[in-house]
């Protein structure tokens, strides 16, 4: 077994296991977003968020939780790793349970870690802030039984994301949550904003494992239980049987809903560092660069007669000519071509079903 540098309690976990579906047709159950360079960067999103905690935690103490069926696929674009560091789920079943085994195995290893937990398929720039927020995130955890998580300062009154309000104190730099809430229609964001003290939800966390452990221990026991009957197991060549064996019998449901709403101790540090959570088509166009009619082009030799505001996306190199167009997505994979108004963009999972109960599930 690979030694771990037991003076650094830092640890990593990377969730990596879901489809990505309102990025179809570029984001499928084959090749879902996160292995994928969507922003046409240079790199994939998980080879990008790997090199963003490699800043904070040993390379060989970082874990990705992603699908069995996409085991190959981390390894050859994460070749520093190696097997053991892979927590594969034989079946989707939430981020909840896949969390918990990682705790396991990392507490197996080093009964003092710390863990950060993080998507895979989030953008994130301003590298210095980033480590910042998160040497402060480990240092709150190690030195007490806080949950912590990270907020992002609200930009406009989004309907698109979960929010958390906060208790307003002289500290500057962490705060008690009050409540997590669900995605509000736009007069109650709207009402957020004015209020001041609510963040959007990021989904980073922060936490020992001894007590990410109890927490699960209190609010999800039959999970705890089922999983623990495998400790002995975890980090052998016998984990994954086990893991086979077991990992389908437990609760599909979310560590928001199983954990975080019903902790005690949860405690919010406002982002210092840029965040996008590439969640929908529409939210690259903040990060790439537009012509001057407003169009965002991924990839493309693009030529505009008469059209601004479009988003474009097709196969390397491919030559696109555009007229009369305005506030479109043309979104091209192999087999598939999307053209659809932007203020479409909530329905592609919808045209995504459709495309695959007539043509096939191959598609999707």
């Amino acid at each position: 077994m690979k030694q771990t540098n037991m003076k650094n309690h830092n640890f990593a976990v990377i969730m990596a296991g879901g489809v990505g579906s309102r990025f179809w047709p570029v984001s499928t159950q084959q090749n879902p977003k996160q292995f994928q360079d969507i922003l046409g960067c240079g790199e994939t999103l998980i080879q990008s968020t790997f090199r963003r905690l490699k800043r904070i935690v040993p390379f060989n103490q970082i874990y990705i939780l992603t699908n069995a069926a996409y085991k190959e696929t981390v390894l050859k674009q994460l070749p520093e790793i190696d097997e053991q560091q892979l927590v594969l789920e034989p079946a989707m079943r939430n981020t909840a349970p896949c969390i918990l085994l990682a705790a396991m195995k990392i507490f197996k290893i080093d009964s003092e870690a710390r863990m950060l937990v993080a998507p895979s398929d989030h953008w994130i720039q301003n590298m210095e802030e980033f480590q910042a927020d998160m040497e402060l995130a480990f240092q709150m955890a190690g030195e007490s039984d806080k949950l912590v998580t990270f907020g992002i300062k609200p930009s406009m009154p989004s309907t698109g994301f979960g929010y958390i309000q906060y208790q307003p104190s002289s500290e500057e730099e962490i705060y008690k949550v009050d409540r997590f809430i669900e995605k509000p229609d736009f007069q109650t964001a709207v009402a957020f904003l004015l209020t001041g003290n609510y963040l959007w939800n990021s989904g980073i966390f922060v936490w020992k494992a001894s007590v990410i452990l109890q927490q699960f221990r209190v609010y999800l026991p039959v999970m705890y239980l089922l999983f623990s009957q495998g400790e002995e197991f975890y980090n052998t060549e016998k984990e994954q049987d086990f893991v086979n064996s077991e990992f389908e019998k437990a609760e599909n449901i979310s560590i928001d809903y199983g954990i975080i709403e019903k902790a005690a101790e949860v405690y919010v540090i406002p982002a210092s560092f840029s965040w996008n959570d590439l969640g929908t088509w529409g939210s690259i166009q903040g990060e790439l660069p537009q012509d001057t009619a407003g169009n965002t082009v991924v990839n493309s030799r693009f030529i505009a007669r008469n059209s601004e505001g479009n988003i474009v996306r097709t196969t390397a190199e491919k030559i696109v000519f555009m007229e009369g167009l305005k506030d479109y997505m043309v979104l091209e994979d192999e087999g598939v071509l999307l053209i659809v108004p932007k203020k479409k963009e909530q329905e592609i999972k919808l045209i995504r079903q459709q495309v695959m109960q007539q043509y096939g599930t191959q598609l999707g």
